[in-house]
């Protein structure tokens, strides 16, 4: 359900910027079909930045994701160099994925991530997947490319130490903003939203 508000936080970054903006639903998620995994995620990921830099004619574009999307924008940027830069909001190091990968794909079925029973055809494999995400290490290979660490300091959901521990993994050019009793869903808040027009103006 999340999944459709994002088109309006799109059209308020677009109006702000005067930017080209992608907003979808990865796979598993809102109306798109599939099954969820990181695979697919990140699949997903590099084919709409495909699509900004091929057909809207998007020079180096720069990935914003809230909470598991943004750990998923960092590890595609450090494999892509065509993305330009990465903003997080709320964004976990690591979770439920790589401490016991099963639990997690038992929680992506019950809320509707995962639809097939058959799903996934290797179980070993998916497991591997989901243990090599590593946002930390993916924020180190960011290099010279600017990295935005957005963190709501009442987050129920990704304690304070991942994002500093991301913005530290980031080095000169990664920047934390810590929102002052702010929750997990930061892109309803229109501080840190503030905050992120700011940023991509300057990036």
């Amino acid at each position: 359900m999340s999944a459709a508000t994002y088109p309006e936080f799109a059209d308020r970054i677009a109006e702000h910027t005067g930017s080209v903006v992608l907003t979808f639903n990865f796979r598993g998620t809102g109306t798109s079909e599939g099954e969820f995994s990181f695979a697919g995620w990140r699949s997903d990921l590099r084919a709409a930045v495909g699509i900004l830099c091929e057909r809207a004619g998007v020079d180096s574009p720069v990935c914003v994701g809230s909470s598991l999307g943004g750990s998923v924008a960092l590890v595609c940027a450090a494999d892509d160099t065509r993305i330009g830069g990465v903003a997080t909001l709320g964004s976990p190091t690591e979770g439920l994925w790589s401490r016991d990968p099963d639990a997690f794909l038992a929680h992506a079925r019950k809320v509707g991530a995962v639809h097939s029973d058959a799903f996934p055809s290797d179980n070993a494999a998916w497991t591997r997947d989901a243990r090599s995400l590593d946002p930390i290490a993916a924020a180190r290979s960011l290099g010279s490319r600017p990295l935005l660490v957005l963190q709501g300091s009442e987050d129920d959901v990704v304690p304070m130490d991942d994002a500093r521990a991301l913005a530290e993994a980031g080095g000169e050019r990664a920047e934390l903003h810590v929102v002052y009793e702010a929750g997990h869903q930061l892109r309803h808040d229109p501080r840190a939203v503030a905050v992120l027009l700011g940023w991509l103006d300057r990036v």
